[in-house]
């Protein structure tokens, strides 16, 4: 296969999944999970139902409980944070849900002091309780409208989680954080793994191998930027997810609190990048002039290349970049935006050509991050 091929599949491997992931319209879908505990029901209602006594069992809820000036609506406040950075202030519609042999309830989302109601136009979730011969049985359902796989799988994780919470605190009387794929070492596992399967992108040889390291650390490294952002900008926790084939992302503890900020944690991936632009440069002459041994100027020269590229092209002013992010903070009208977003195409067109890259392959690359971006 030639590197034209590889790097054309890679391309159509990238493109399927983020299609897949992030813009398929799935429609209205409903996760359903089920679990039996060997307690009686009547706990595990405490436990489940927002306004029982025992609303407050989740580690990251701080309160659940019943505004007494409105009937049926029930106030939680949890630990996470809102983008003032106050705990996140959720207010819940919640009414009786006839079930057989069992006591539920219907929810929806009332209020939110983080996100826009919008966002919970279409969502709604239903908690069950049966009594079983041996214990009870908890079914809970929700159901969302959904663009692409990764918010309903991460739903669905995120439900199957809080079981195995509820479970704990039934054994141990405290709840605490379950899974381990955000932890650091999950995550370095990740990394490693989506270097092993961009290799043979890049050829199964020592020389593939580099480009696939190469191409890891910069990823990385772009990371690292957003979170020293987010923690300059005053975020409790950040965390950072390795996705293999497509990248990372970068989290941080909070929303956004202003127009300033979005766009610096924005441009801080590709600005932090630029501080090893100079050093890999100086490491480079300092090879050229013998003060290095000649075998280290390709690898410099090769991760110069990968990382200036892999920034260069984040910076493009599409929606799901950070160039985009940046411009859309700065430019608050259409005409003002276009203008801005034509000029800074144009800028990163020109550096690929004046560094030699062919026009046919300009326009190719431009086409596919167009279509990356709609």
């Amino acid at each position: 296969m030639t590197a034209l091929q590889s790097a054309a599949l890679l391309l159509f491997i990238n493109l399927g999944l983020l299609g897949l992931l992030m813009r398929i319209p799935l429609g209205v879908r409903t996760i359903r999970l089920t679990r039996t505990f060997q307690r009686p029901p009547e706990e595990l209602w405490r436990a489940i139902d927002p306004a029982g006594t025992d609303a407050d069992w989740h580690h990251s809820v701080i309160s659940s409980k019943p505004l007494k000036n409105r009937t049926g609506i029930v106030e939680q406040i949890y630990s996470h944070l809102d983008r003032d950075g106050a705990p996140l202030r959720r207010l819940l519609a919640l009414e009786p849900l006839p079930a057989a042999g069992g006591r539920g309830f219907r929810s929806r989302i009332a209020d939110d002091s983080t996100l826009d109601l919008a966002f919970w136009r279409d969502f709604s979730e239903s908690r069950i309780v049966r009594r079983l011969p041996d214990g009870a049985e908890i079914e809970i359902t929700q159901t969302d409208r959904y663009r692409g796989l990764a918010f309903l799988l991460f739903r669905y994780v995120m439900l199957r989680r809080e079981l195995r919470a509820l479970e704990g605190w039934l054994e141990t009387g405290a709840s605490v954080p379950q899974g381990y794929f955000e932890r650091p070492t999950f995550q370095c596992g990740l990394a490693a793994v989506s270097t092993f399967l961009l290799w043979p992108f890049f050829g199964l040889t020592t020389y593939g191998l580099m480009i696939s390291t190469f191409l890891t650390l910069v990823i990385a490294l772009h990371e690292l930027g957003h979170l020293a952002a987010y923690r300059t900008f005053g975020h409790e926790s950040v965390r950072m997810i390795f996705v293999p084939l497509l990248g990372g992302i970068a989290i941080g503890g909070r929303p956004y609190k202003s127009h300033f900020e979005v766009a610096t944690c924005a441009l801080m991936g590709p600005g932090i990048s630029a501080f090893f632009v100079p050093i890999l440069i100086a490491g480079d002459n300092i090879a050229a002039h013998g003060l290095l041994s000649e075998q280290f100027r390709g690898p410099l020269l090769i991760f110069l290349l990968i990382l200036g590229a892999f920034n260069l092209l984040n910076l493009l002013p599409m929606q799901r970049f950070d160039g985009g992010q940046v411009l859309r903070q700065i430019f608050r009208t259409p005409r003002s935006l276009i203008g801005a977003s034509f000029a800074i195409t144009a800028c990163i067109l020109a550096i690929g050509w004046e560094v030699g890259v062919s026009s046919g392959i300009l326009a190719a690359a431009l086409a596919v991050f167009i279509l990356l971006s709609m």
